[in-house]
C-alpha cells in the first residue's frame, strides 16, 4: 500500500534508455483487473540559476488496446524519417556532383616532363 492506501500497481518490466541530456524510461505496469499498460516517460535534467538539479518529466500512458495502432504509427514515422535522409542525401550528392566537372587522366598526358616522349 502507498501513503494513501492505495495497493502499489505491479511493475512488470522496466527499461531505461539514456539519451544526451534526456532518459527515456519504459515501464509495464498491471491494473486492478491485471491488464497490463506502459508508461514511457522522458526525464530531462534541468539547472537552476542557483545551481540546483531538477527533473522535467513528461508521461505517456499507453494501454493495451491502443498498441497496435501506437506501434504502427511509430514504425510509419520512422520509416518516413529514414526516406526523407536518403532523400536528403541523395540531394547532397547530386549538388556535389554537380560542383564538379569530370576529369580523365588521360586528358592530362602521360604525366612525363620530357614534351618530346
Amino acid at each position: 500500500m502507498d501513503d494513501n492506501g492505495f495497493k502499489d500497481r505491479d511493475d512488470i518490466y522496466a527499461n531505461a534508455v539514456r539519451a544526451g541530456k534526456r532518459t527515456y524510461f519504459f515501464d509495464v505496469r498491471s491494473t486492478k483487473s491485471n491488464d497490463y499498460y506502459l508508461t514511457i516517460t522522458e526525464s530531462k535534467k534541468r539547472f537552476g540559476d542557483d545551481g540546483s538539479v531538477s527533473y522535467q518529466k513528461h508521461k505517456i500512458f499507453l494501454y493495451k488496446e491502443d498498441f497496435e495502432k501506437f506501434s504502427d504509427a511509430l514504425e510509419d514515422a520512422f520509416r518516413r524519417i529514414i526516406e526523407l535522409n536518403k532523400e536528403r542525401s541523395s540531394e547532397f550528392e547530386s549538388k556535389l556532383d554537380s560542383q564538379f566537372t569530370d576529369i580523365s587522366f588521360e586528358e592530362l598526358g602521360s604525366g612525363n616532363k620530357n614534351p618530346e616522349e
